[in-house]
């Protein structure tokens, strides 16, 4: 009977030694068969970056944005456009004064907006490109003003960080720079170009010849040029109406405004229209 015994406890042992070196074999096996398996297109970062996951990330940088603007109750903004290279510290450049009367103006546009209830959401949030200059200058009167302020940036080769003042659930960040127009003007009651360069100048005259060709309703959009000594220096606008480019009535499209209290007595009055 002892021998019986015996005999049993050395199967069990040598059974239980057997299934301990087995079990590394199945996991191996397992992580194997996980790897062999392909993984899910959605999930393939190299499928995604190719050319032909482009449409994917162009409807992702569409229906992102929507969804969290959505969450977020964002009805309609306020856009502000401007020169990045204007340096609150810099009391010498040109841009200087500039710089604190875009903080002004989102200032008394923010602290407004917030008094101004509807039953479809926040109106007239003060939106930018997220970076640095009038943008930051923007964002940071929305904020001071304790208003909700959207900033929405763009992948560069050198890369531009948002800028501190924007509400961090409403800081946006594209690729792809069609999409990034797209939603800095989709939800725009307003839009402010304050002096700037190429990424100004682009901006305002797209949005320009979207209203000229009521692409975008004159009535629900109001276009603002500040700083009136800058523009008329830079673009030569009566010239264009002599020589036959553009007609009189396009004039009418944009006002040119050249202090915070008058862009803002302007724009409250365009802004309490477009929610009739």
């Amino acid at each position: 009977m002892a021998d019986y015994v015996g005999i049993l406890s050395i199967e069990r042992r040598s059974w239980i030694l057997l299934e301990s070196a087995r079990e590394p074999a199945k996991e191996a096996e397992a992580t194997m068969k996980k790897n062999d398996r392909p993984e899910e297109s959605f999930r393939d970062p190299e499928f995604l970056e190719s050319l032909e996951g482009r449409t994917l990330r162009i409807l992702s940088e569409y229906l992102g944005p929507m969804t969290r603007l959505d969450k977020a109750k964002v009805n309609s903004t306020i856009l502000f456009l401007g020169s990045s290279k204007a340096d609150p510290t810099d009391a010498d450049s040109d841009f200087h004064r500039y710089y604190w009367e875009a903080e002004e103006l989102a200032y008394l546009l923010a602290k407004w907006a917030i008094s101004v209830k509807t039953p479809r959401g926040k109106d007239f949030v003060v939106c930018t490109g997220a970076g640095p200059g009038i943008m930051e200058a923007a964002n940071r009167g929305a904020a001071r003003a304790g208003g909700k302020t959207i900033g929405m940036n763009i992948s560069l080769p050198q890369p531009q960080p948002p800028n501190p003042y924007i509400t961090p659930d409403l800081s946006f960040s594209f690729h792809y720079f069609f999409m990034r127009k797209f939603w800095l003007t989709y939800k725009a009651k307003a839009v402010i170009a304050f002096p700037g360069g190429y990424g100004t100048l682009d901006e305002f005259f797209e949005i320009l010849t979207l209203l000229q060709t009521s692409k975008i309703s004159k009535k629900e959009l109001a276009l603002v040029l500040y700083g009136g000594e800058y523009w008329r220096d830079l673009i030569k606008f009566d010239s264009m109406v002599k020589k036959g480019a553009i007609c009189a009535d396009d004039l009418k499209l944009f006002r040119i405004c050249s202090t915070p209290r008058e862009a803002f007595t302007y724009l409250k009055k365009r802004l309490l229209e477009s929610l009739a």
